[in-house]
């Protein structure tokens, strides 16, 4: 297995940002959503940066006929993710009291990204699943947002202690992100980001295409 490099990796946070001011834009006119995520009062989460849309539409006009993406989550404002990663860390210190905050921290981000970098944040990142036509999830192997403790490592991308079945439903799901230019988060198979630090480290980019993002009061 390649290495697998986490959100808190100093390579992620030396990554430049040099902000295109694309904006957030609303999926629901054009993707199948689902309502699991309802977080914050304004429908934050059903927004993304235009240029991953697009790239989503095109990877759903990849996938094999009577497929379709789920979407779950996109843009999370900083204070939810702050919020997010504390929790979890939290969770961590309780479970682990012997770790250092470096391993806390480092061990948090397998699962929550780091509040400043969070790719979630700049409405670069979208968590999603697959369906059938008619609305019936596929087997991807563990429940969307399971943790690396809860799920024994299955959450992880390539994990082998899952079923043949649902390895094939992460593989064509991977396969029509990746060929619409998106990249997975390796610990969780439900996370893919276009236009963020951790793309532009995965890619070879220079820089990131936006930075971490308030969603403008309506």
């Amino acid at each position: 297995m390649s290495e697998i490099i986490l959100m808190s990796d100093a390579r992620v946070a030396a990554v430049p940002v040099e902000e295109n001011g694309e904006p957030l834009v609303d999926v629901r006119d054009h993707l199948l959503v689902d309502d699991r995520k309802h977080e914050d009062s304004q429908g934050a989460e059903v927004h993304l940066r235009q240029g991953v849309l697009d790239r989503l539409l095109r990877a759903q006009a990849l996938l094999p006929d009577g497929l379709r993406l789920l979407f779950v989550e996109g843009y999370r404002p900083p204070a939810l993710q702050r919020h997010y990663f504390e929790k979890y860390a939290d969770e961590l210190r309780a479970a682990h009291p012997d770790w250092s905050a470096d391993r806390i921290h480092t061990a948090a981000s397998r699962y929550v990204s780091p509040p400043g970098i969070a790719p979630h944040s700049a409405g670069a990142a979208v968590d999603l699943t697959l369906t059938h036509a008619d609305g019936h999830e596929l087997d991807l192997g563990t429940a969307m947002n399971a943790n690396p403790e809860e799920s024994d490592g299955a959450c992880y991308t390539g994990a082998g202690n899952i079923t043949e079945e649902a390895k094939t439903n992460r593989a064509l799901l991977g396969a029509a992100l990746s060929a619409a230019g998106l990249v997975n988060y390796p610990t969780e198979w439900w996370h893919w980001s276009y236009g963020d630090r951790y793309w532009a480290l995965e890619t070879g980019a220079p820089a990131a295409l936006y930075g971490v993002k308030e969603l403008a009061a309506r």
